[in-house]
């Protein structure tokens, strides 16, 4: 099972107001584990930077003024995410910036499933906050490098946290159990179909008695011995 845990940062609260992405960070599972392989894109949004949306995540207008287009990533993007089902935290925040992004370069819509974690941690811990931050203190996850919001870093931290939420490392040792299980009845399987017929000797008796006659040349007690014995 794929799962893409997924996050933006923006230049501000709303796209119906021209606000745009610019940052985009994704962390693949596969079976409720981390592999390493992210996906990672910051987007020149054409137009200044606010000074709230800089305090939330330090990304200024001339650092963004040589990265690519979104319209120029939507496609590596779309390859990357392919049909996974996406964990995000308040996901109409960043699916509704995604979806307008794909309109404006004519794209289509994303129809991924998403999970939410925030109505997710809602169900888990009722009537507790639900931030990133209070969920990681809860959960004693280690959020010490968020001095600022970072699409990559959030992803990583939001993997975490979502594992916890589903009892992910519980269900990771599930899984191993399951696949060793399969393994040993595989193992069992093929002990079992043992052959009706024997294979023919590949050596006349004149070459087996050469070989039995120079293994017990090598020492008192050869292990090809053990093997002869057996046959």
């Amino acid at each position: 099972m794929r799962e893409i845990v997924l996050d933006t940062e923006t230049t501000g609260l709303s796209p119906a107001s021209g606000d745009r992405v610019v940052e985009i960070g994704c962390v693949e599972l596969i079976n409720h584990i981390p592999t390493g392989n992210n996906f990672h894109k910051y987007c020149n949004p054409e137009r200044d930077m606010p000074e709230g949306a800089f305090k939330v995540h330090g990304l200024s207008e001339e650092f963004l003024s040589d990265k690519p287009l979104f319209k120029d990533v939507q496609q590596e993007f779309r390859d990357y995410i392919q049909d996974s089902v996406l964990i995000i935290h308040n996901a109409p925040f960043d699916m509704g910036f995604l979806q307008a992004e794909l309109e404006w370069c004519n794209a289509p819509r994303l129809e991924n499933d998403v999970i939410d974690t925030v109505q997710l941690a809602r169900k888990v811990h009722p009537g507790a906050r639900v931030s990133l931050d209070a969920l990681c203190r809860h959960y004693g996850i280690d959020n010490s490098r968020r001095t600022l919001h970072g699409a990559l870093l959030d992803s990583e931290i939001l993997a975490e946290v979502y594992l916890e939420l589903i009892g992910g490392r519980q269900v990771a040792f599930s899984l191993a159990q399951e696949t060793t299980k399969e393994t040993d009845i595989q193992i069992a399987q093929r002990k079992a179909q043992a052959r009706p017929k024997p294979l023919p000797q590949l050596l006349d008796e004149k070459q087996r008695q050469n070989h039995k006659d120079f293994v017990a040349e090598m020492s008192d007690a050869p292990l090809w011995q053990k093997y002869w014995a057996q046959n």
